[in-house]
C-alpha cells in the first residue's frame, strides 16, 4: 500500500500546481488608459472624467470625516451590450500596488453614481464613485460586466478640478480641440 502511494503523490503535486495557476484571478491588463478616453471592457465601455480630494463631506448636524481623505473620481458608464448589465464596483490602485475598494456609502457626495448600477441596453450612468484613500497617483480599474476582464485608467494626483469639455455622443471632434 505505502508503494502505491509513492508514485501518485508527484502526480498529486502536479495536479495542484496546475489548478492553483487556473485560479479565478484575472490577469493584470498590460495597458493603461489616459484618463478622458473611452475604455471598452466586455459590454462596458467606461470613461474617467474629473478628481476631486476632500477633507469632509459637508452634512447635517456633522459632517463625514474619511480615516484619509475622501477621493471622488467622476466616471460614466455606457451599456453596449443587448441586455441589462450591473456595472460592478471599481477600485483604485497606488504605484506601490495598494488597492483601496469604493465606498458602498455616497451619503453627502453631489452626483454619486450608487452602489448597485444596473444600465439598461444603450443607457449609461454616470457621477462620483467614492473611495477613502490617502492622496497619491492612482490607476482606476474597471472591470466587464461579469469581473473576468479589467482595464485601468490611469488617475493622475491633483488637487485642482478640472473638467474636460466631452463631446456628446454622435458629436464631430475636431483632434486639435482636444485637450492633452
Amino acid at each position: 500500500m505505502c508503494q502505491l502511494r509513492v508514485p501518485l503523490l508527484p502526480a498529486a503535486l502536479l495536479a495542484a500546481l496546475l489548478l492553483s495557476a487556473c485560479g479565478d484571478k484575472s490577469e493584470e491588463p498590460s495597458h493603461i488608459y489616459p484618463m478622458g478616453e473611452r475604455v471598452e471592457v466586455g459590454h462596458i465601455v467606461y470613461t474617467a472624467y474629473e478628481t476631486q480630494w476632500l477633507t469632509q463631506i459637508p452634512q447635517d448636524p456633522t459632517p463625514r470625516i474619511p480615516q484619509d481623505r475622501f477621493f471622488l473620481i467622476r466616471i460614466s458608464a455606457v451599456n453596449g451590450g443587448g441586455g441589462n448589465v450591473i456595472v460592478p464596483n471599481v477600485t483604485v490602485q497606488d504605484d506601490h500596488g495598494k488597492t483601496y475598494d469604493e465606498l458602498s456609502n455616497g451619503e453627502g457626495v453631489p452626483q454619486w453614481i450608487g452602489a448597485l448600477r444596473q444600465v439598461k441596453p444603450a443607457d449609461s450612468v454616470q457621477g462620483y464613485v467614492v473611495f477613502d484613500a490617502p492622496p497619491a497617483h492612482y490607476k482606476l480599474r474597471v472591470t466587464d460586466e461579469s469581473g473576468e476582464k479589467a482595464a485601468l485608467i490611469d488617475i493622475p494626483l491633483s488637487f485642482t478640478t478640472e473638467t474636460p469639455e466631452i463631446p456628446l455622443p454622435g458629436e464631430k471632434v475636431d483632434r486639435k480641440d482636444i485637450r492633452h
